[in-house]
């Protein structure tokens, strides 16, 4: 396998990472919060990205596949309390709007990025942490094998998901599989059932059904599906919709919202400890 890494201009600034012998590649643009913005399979674009919205820094992105930490989805007023200290935390966290390092693995598999605290963390988060994404491009397949280190001297706690955006061609054509048979509406935050709630895919929902070990995507319209495949405890979903674009989001997360508040399926590290979250995206083309 001949894999390569380097610096384009066009159509946007970018880090473009590409499997030579196949033609498969992604984009990747680490200064807006470790991005990726394209993932090219069989010579099909796999992401959605809103590129006229990427292209206004003060907008938040609609597309490729944002970063969800500390937290996932919002906290009420988005703030918490910890030890007596008030903190505020917007939806999903910071580390979709910060600049992350990129390298090639020593390995040559594909490529990590990385972020650490800064000042403007600690101001909203009190802890001081590394995370770190190893991110491989295979056959027909994402992998994407993510790490939090709590390099602080206390207990840490956080929640942890990504938010793909995939592109479709017709919400009529979608189907999803694999889902549990209740779910949250998270746009009310009451229990539902799923089934009720994916036919109403073109009037927009946001659902978190789980814990599930593979979610399937199927664009009947195009012949294709996306498989999501991940492990405990990054095995909730999550389904997004926000017609009229043209996309699904497919999301693994590892906690509910309010989680920081409630405790509910809230990762805790001690100090030095260290979590692996593993988790992939399969493509597939069918007849």
């Amino acid at each position: 396998m001949t894999l390569k890494l380097f610096q384009k201009e066009l159509p946007y600034k970018h880090w473009e990472y590409s499997n030579l012998d196949t033609g498969d590649s992604l984009r990747i643009v680490p200064e807006r919060g470790g991005l990726i913005t394209s993932w090219i399979c069989n010579g099909r674009e796999i992401l959605y990205l809103d590129e006229l919205r990427f292209q206004d820094p003060l907008k938040s992105v609609r597309g490729g596949i944002p970063v969800l930490f500390p937290i996932c989805g919002d906290l009420p007023n988005n703030k918490f309390f910890l030890n007596h200290n008030e903190y505020f935390l917007k939806q999903h966290g910071f580390a979709r709007d910060l600049s992350w390092k990129l390298d090639v693995l020593e390995d040559q598999s594909g490529v990590i990025l990385s972020l650490k605290n800064n000042d403007l963390t600690l101001a909203s988060y009190p802890f001081e942490f590394t995370l770190e994404m190893e991110v491989r491009l295979k056959v027909n397949k994402l992998d994407i094998l993510s790490r939090v280190i709590n390099n602080s001297t206390d207990l840490m706690p956080f929640s942890f998901g990504l938010h793909p955006y995939f592109s479709i061609k017709d919400f009529s054509y979608v189907r999803i599989e694999g889902l549990t048979k209740e779910c949250i509406n998270q746009k009310d935050m009451i229990n539902s059932n799923t089934y009720f709630e994916l036919e109403r895919l073109a009037d927009g929902i946001d659902i978190l059904a789980g814990p599930t070990p593979s979610t399937i995507l199927f664009d009947l319209l195009d012949k294709v599906s996306i498989e999501m495949k991940s492990q405990e405890p990054l095995d909730l979903t999550v389904i997004w919709t926000d017609p009229p674009r043209k996309m699904v989001c497919l999301e693994p997360w590892t906690s509910p919202r309010n989680a920081l508040i409630n405790g509910e399926r809230t990762i805790i590290l001690q100090p030095g400890e260290i979590k692996v979250l593993n988790c992939q995206f399969i493509f597939n083309q069918f007849k």
